[in-house]
């Protein structure tokens, strides 16, 4: 028997594409209201009240159709007020403005009623409903061809994935040792793309990206992926390294919180909810908020051992003096879970009214990301119901997440999605299920291996199949593919594809514009966020964006000396990592010129000698506190091991 591409934990249940009973219900209710919307819009005929009425009446039918009742020059404002509709569901997408499309249409209806002369034009009782009708059949055929492709993708998909999820469980199954790997000069350079954003005051950001609040510019999804690049290098590199880089993850934190951030769901609040009185963030159908700031947080707390973030108010929203929202990480996830919980479609809104499937991702990982933190079962609570309705209600024909749901109609809207842009954070709450989808993902996106210039892979992006990646940057809504790239390698990596993902990083570096300027390494062809994107690809490895969230570094590494200070940048810290609890393996570059630095250390033993390599001192001594300091000579990597003098 052929495995299904959507199989989920191995388990067969509905057939693919089938709709739900969440979204069957919806379109029922949908079919139900609009007969007594018909039902309304004929009733001043029939009660032969005036024109100007039904001519409003008929306008219910459609967005913009009063206007051909009304007659003569008016009939031309239907394909008018049609385009502006478009417009309205649009900004209803892009900022959760509900009362949009509502004002457009009733306004069009009122408008239309008020323009009428001293009748109606007569053809119009029979040309509104066609109309009408004619609207609803264009939507109806395109549909049908839709899932007409989608059937024969999904018979292409079975040709393919059986052997390439044997690839992928292979490719996967072999992760990094910890406390094998450093980063490098170049890398290093990378980071200091994000360092650089971090640390500077938390109500200033040069730097970062500044359009809108609402879609993928917004500042808090810079934020979140910087932090989740510097948990990246604080679990898997430097797990013993606090310094600038607690200061910079905290930093991160705080900005977040900042109402330039967040101070969107004020609007949103308003123009999509109608609540015009409390706005907190975190409460109510904003995931895209709740969700990944609980994996950020989460993950930062997981590498670093540091649960300040757990205490009553550690994550309050400050508005002004009178609007006040106190929050900690578990108040945040016990939105997200009550979220869960309490939504028809188990998955719940990033912002009034539209489900992205992506961003609950977010949300499931945020609570995979604290039970792993605090030992609580949530998402094992959560997972069958959410796995259920992301089977039976966001999936398509051809076995594929559907992008954008409506939560108050079912309706589904043309959004770009793909299993290569799910798997990898899938893989955070269900190996299984991420390992299906880049099984597709990776065969699906078509992509082309070619020998460069100089013989080397790289890769190309095919256009047809990927119009949206490979034109546009979602961080800054203009032309560019660094996106495209370092989302590749970002999936690549996760999975251990690393010989295509070795390609991307080869075609990033040749066609987006690398830039080194004053020891950074950025892509000047690329948004904020795509340039904090290319970091994360460059820190990954096998499996390494699923255990910084849901795998602590041991408890040796965790209860081991500790590199507490070093100067930014003079000092960047490629490895701080202890092996056995005692020891602390250091290799540091300069981030200037070359010279003496001096490192502060904690968590020693009160009093115990140890032995220093490669450092200006053959031995230090800790304190009653168990702190020493130490200097040490920088010129390109420097390698410092520091272990206990054993004391028979």
């Amino acid at each position: 028997m052929n495995a299904t591409v959507m199989e989920y934990d191995g388990e067969n249940e509905l057939p693919i594409g089938s709709k739900g009973p969440v979204t069957t219900f919806l379109h029922r209710r949908n079919a139900f209201f609009y007969a007594l919307l018909c039902v309304v819009a004929y009733a001043p005929g029939y009660l032969h009240l005036g024109p100007g009425w039904q001519a409003a009446g008929l306008g219910l039918l459609a967005p913009g159709v009063g206007f051909i009742a009304a007659g003569g020059w008016w009939v031309l404002l239907f394909p008018l007020t049609l385009g502006i509709f478009w417009l309205s569901i649009v900004a209803w997408f892009w900022a959760g403005m509900v009362i949009a499309p509502l004002t457009i249409w009733l306004g069009s209806a009122a408008v239309a009623g008020a323009v009428t002369g001293a009748a109606i034009w007569p053809p119009a009782i029979f040309v509104v409903p066609g109309c009408a009708l004619a609207i609803f059949l264009v939507f109806q055929y395109r549909g049908m061809k839709r899932r007409e492709r989608d059937r024969e993708a999904y018979k292409f998909r079975q040709t393919f994935f059986a052997e390439s999820l044997a690839e992928v469980n292979q490719k996967a199954a072999v992760e990094p040792v910890p406390g094998t790997r450093e980063l490098d000069a170049e890398t290093l350079a990378a980071v200091r793309f994000v360092l650089d954003r971090a640390l500077q005051p938390i109500d200033q950001f040069k730097g970062f990206t500044i359009i809108d609040q609402y879609q993928p510019a917004a500042l808090r999804y810079q934020i979140n992926h910087m932090g989740f690049a510097l948990g990246m290098v604080q679990g898997h590199y430097t797990p013993n390294f606090h310094g600038y880089l607690l200061d910079a993850q905290r930093n991160l934190i705080e900005k977040y919180r900042h109402p330039k951030v967040w101070g969107y769901w004020v609007q949103e609040s308003m123009w999509g909810h109608f609540n015009f009185f409390s706005h907190d963030p975190v409460i109510r159908d904003n995931i895209m908020l709740s969700g990944w700031f609980s994996m950020h947080v989460g993950q930062y707390t997981l590498a670093t051992g540091d649960k300040r973030y757990g205490e009553p108010g550690s994550l309050t929203f400050k508005l002004n003096e009178s609007k006040v929202y106190k929050h900690d990480f578990h108040s945040m996830v016990n939105a997200v879970v009550h979220n869960f919980e309490s939504n028809r479609f188990t998955l719940f809104p990033c912002e009034p009214n539209w489900v992205y499937p992506i961003c609950n991702m977010y949300g499931l990982s945020g609570v995979a990301t604290h039970d792993a933190a605090f030992g609580t079962k949530h998402v094992g609570k959560i997972y069958p119901s959410w796995k259920q309705k992301l089977r039976t209600e966001f999936t398509d024909l051809k076995g594929s997440i559907v992008g954008l749901r409506s939560k108050w109609t079912g309706l589904e809207m043309p959004f770009y999605t793909g299993e290569a842009g799910f798997a990898f954070f899938a893989n955070i709450f269900s190996v299984p299920f991420a390992r299906r989808l880049w099984a597709v993902g990776r065969k699906e996106l078509g992509f082309c291996l070619a020998p460069d210039g100089e013989g080397k892979t790289r890769l190309t992006l095919p256009t047809e199949l990927l119009p949206f990646l490979d034109k546009i940057d979602p961080g800054h809504y203009k032309p560019g593919v660094l996106f495209a790239y370092v989302a590749v390698i970002i999936c690549a990596r996760e999975f251990g594809d690393d010989e295509l993902a070795d390609a991307a990083l080869r075609s990033m570096e040749q066609d987006c514009g690398r830039t080194m300027e004053n020891g950074v390494l950025s892509y000047r062809k690329g948004s904020c966020l795509a340039n904090v994107w290319a970091v994360e690809a460059r820190l990954m490895r096998t499996g390494d964006f699923k255990n910084t969230f849901t795998r602590a570094p041991s408890k040796e590494t965790m209860s081991g000396p500790l590199l507490a200070g070093a100067k930014y940048p003079d000092v960047l810290v490629g490895k701080a990592y202890s092996h056995t609890g005692k020891d602390l393996d250091l290799v540091l570059y300069n981030g200037a010129a070359p010279g003496v630095q001096t490192l502060s250390l904690e968590r020693l033993k009160a009093g115990a000698t140890y032995r220093v390599a490669g450092a200006e001192a053959a031995n230090i001594t800790a304190d009653a506190q168990g702190r020493a300091s130490l200097t040490v000579r920088l010129d390109g990597r420097t390698a410092v091991k520091i272990e206990p003098v054993e004391m028979h």
